[in-house]
């Protein structure tokens, strides 16, 4: 297929609602010294792309969006040795502006997809999959018979965790907001489901863990869920807080984690996790691991074109979506 001079993408001039996204026209750029181009089969959104396009994760305006995708290399600069034209790639630590058909990042940031994996279920999963897969190994160690509270457990992140952590032998525990996501989570790993918004959650944790607390609770939601997190805490548990879906969470007195029992609390980022090309490749290589063998099962919920990005990030900013969300070039 030959490569046209000019393509479509997603751009936005100043912070603000879903409205601030334009779909335009702009060149397709060629890759640098190091630089792969990718034309993309798919791309993933996430919820750091609605924090940088609200500007609670500044970017500098103009700006493109996203940083999820997978496709074919399309043309490689000079000095690149990781990959061919051709190639079945994924990445989600490019440079934003991956709402778009054509996108060129650093060799280094893309990893190569399993022939037996789709690029619609790469694109699906790489930023969500690897978040999962550093929560569960390395922020905190997930083992045999450790009980978890998973907060949005029906999301793109919490099915996937989910699955992974039960496949490690835990016992999980996810919050859902409604009857139809309870269902879905418990067909991806969660042995308990909790409404949110209809039972006190840390009060159903100590139930279900026999007054124990779980070791560790994964929070993407943060400020409605974080007091709830730290009361399901057994001691010397681990918060690990992930995301502000609902809010950043406030400022808190550190006398409270020893009251609590000699708890921690962390506040990670997949990009520290994957900080060198090695990190990236053992990292993107465990999540399709557990993908071929079974063991995780990517949930794509929602697909949107590139022109209904607006309606795609209203959708996940409502909590309207499951699972993971495409747009499709």
């Amino acid at each position: 297929m030959a490569l046209p001079s000019i393509q479509q993408a997603v751009r936005f001039e100043r912070t603000g609602g879903p409205d601030v996204l334009e779909l335009v026209e702009v060149p397709v750029p060629s890759p640098g010294p190091g630089e792969i181009l990718i034309r993309h089969a798919a791309v993933g959104l996430n919820f750091i792309d609605i924090y940088q396009r609200t500007g609670l994760y500044p970017l500098p305006l103009p700006s493109g969006l996203g940083r999820e995708a997978a496709g074919l290399v399309e043309a490689v600069g000079d000095g690149v040795t990781r990959f061919r034209v051709g190639d079945r790639v994924a990445t989600a630590t490019a440079p934003v502006g991956a709402y778009a058909q054509f996108h060129v990042l650093p060799e280094s940031a893309a990893v190569a997809v399993p022939d037996d994996v789709s690029l619609e279920t790469a694109a699906a999963v790489m930023l969500k999959g690897m978040t999962a897969e550093f929560l569960v190994r390395r922020a905190f160690h997930v083992k045999q018979g450790d009980e978890i509270l998973l907060h949005a457990a029906a999301g793109g992140v919490g099915l996937i965790l989910a699955q992974w952590a039960k496949s490690l032998g835990a016992t999980v525990i996810g919050t859902v907001g409604s009857e139809a996501k309870a269902a879905l989570a418990r067909t991806h790993g969660s042995d308990h489901v909790i409404l949110y918004d209809r039972e006190d959650v840390a009060v159903r944790v100590k139930d279900v863990t026999d007054g124990r607390g779980v070791a560790v609770a994964y929070d993407s939601v943060g400020q409605s869920t974080f007091e709830s997190s730290l009361a399901s805490l057994r001691k010397r548990g681990t918060l690990v807080l992930f995301g502000n879906a609902s809010g950043p969470v406030p400022p808190f007195d550190p006398l409270r984690l020893s009251r609590g029992g000699s708890l921690y609390v962390t506040r990670p980022t997949l990009f520290d996790y994957v900080a060198t090309t090695e990190e990236l490749d053992a990292s993107a290589a465990a999540l399709f691991e557990v993908i071929r063998s079974g063991a995780v099962k990517v949930e794509i919920g929602q697909t949107f074109s590139l022109a209904n990005v607006r309606e795609a990030h209203e959708a996940l900013a409502g909590r309207q979506t499951t699972g993971s969300t495409l747009l499709i070039p």
